[in-house]
């Protein structure tokens, strides 16, 4: 017998051995990350900014407003000195409107109150108004490079697939620290969300081209407990008001429970006799799917609002399905 055992094999080292060789590879290019391995660290205001976004958004979508809500709050000191009308603007589009007023608010506190300097910790960070315990852990690794985990959607299934258990709430948390790799802790969750996005996805993972399949306890087969919420159906009418190049808006409540204080287009209980249909837009929020029927008619009397410019709608802050519904308006009628 040998006196020297050939040793075993460590299952979580060459985990993490493995997800590092795989993002290298493999990350996909978007706007806010670095290379893999870079040696300078991301701007954290990037950062920052791409992960508010993030929440409950897809990557796509965050693309496509990420670049312009960068050219016009290019600082944190340009976000803080910005009117919150501005800012609605430019999130607009995105949901959840809540996030921006706290990145709004955050901003305020970064330039006022430290002088500029921003948090370095996720512990810090978590102090931060619109910030939790994921957000924080994201920042604070991938632009500080401090060694704590994340835990999102995609890291809990990938780590409760990779340990064939069905583990929940701080025991997650665990999991993650004792798998983090601790010399390179940004790449790595960001490695793993990569990998629960676009690999060891909800409902048909790829395991043929996982880089951990030899590791994995479950190979994809753990049963999914959750199952999705059902989607609902609504149907609304909104009131198309026009006049020399403008259009009639009206002022969300500033206490609705949606999208408080933003603008959008008269919504009618039905249309009037003699309205005439302009289109139907199909737009989802949440667990609703809307069918938003448009009419062509004046504004509804007694209706408080005001006239907008089309070529200035850029600038107001109107929910996402108003914003998809003048879209249209200006491209059929070329006025914009």
């Amino acid at each position: 017998m040998s006196a020297n055992p050939k040793p075993k094999p460590d299952r979580e080292s060459d985990f993490r051995g493995q997800m590092l060789a795989w993002y290298g590879a493999h990350a996909r290019e978007l706007p806010w990350r670095q290379r893999p391995g870079a040696k300078k660290p991301p701007d954290a205001y990037r950062v920052w900014v791409s992960e508010i976004m993030l929440q409950q958004t897809r990557v796509a979508a965050v693309i496509e407003h990420y670049h312009e809500f960068l050219r016009r709050f290019p600082t944190v000191q340009k976000l803080a000195g910005a009117r919150e009308a501005s800012v609605l603007a430019a999130w607009s589009g995105l949901g959840y409107y809540r996030r921006a007023r706290m990145l709004h608010s955050a901003a305020k506190i970064v330039v006022w109150q430290r002088d500029g300097e921003f948090p370095t910790t996720a512990a810090e960070w978590w102090e931060l108004p619109g910030i939790g315990r994921y957000t924080a852990a994201a920042i604070a690794s991938i632009a500080f490079g401090e060694d704590v985990a994340v835990v999102d959607g995609n890291v809990e299934r990938v780590l409760q697939r990779f340990s064939g258990e069905r583990i929940s709430g701080e025991d997650l948390w665990r999991a993650a620290e004792d798998l983090l790799d601790r010399a390179r802790p940004g790449d790595f969750n960001q490695a793993m969300m990569e990998l629960g996005a676009t690999v060891c996805t909800p409902r048909a993972p790829a395991c043929l081209t996982c880089p951990v399949v030899d590791l994995c306890a479950t190979r994809g087969e753990l049963p999914d407990a959750d199952k999705a919420a059902k989607q609902k159906k609504r149907e609304i009418h909104y009131a198309l008001s026009l006049r020399d190049g403008e259009v009639f808006l009206v002022r969300r409540a500033r206490d609705a429970s949606l999208m408080a204080g933003m603008w959008e287009l008269p919504e009618i209980s039905r249309p009037g006799r003699h309205s005439k249909s302009a289109f139907t837009v199909r737009h989802s929020i949440t667990v609703t799917d809307y069918t938003a029927h448009v009419w062509r008619e004046s504004a509804p009397d007694g209706a408080s609002g005001k006239w907008v410019a089309l070529g200035k709608l850029a600038k107001v802050a109107m929910t996402g399905l108003a914003r998809k519904i003048l879209r249209k308006v200006a491209r059929d009628s070329d006025r914009v």
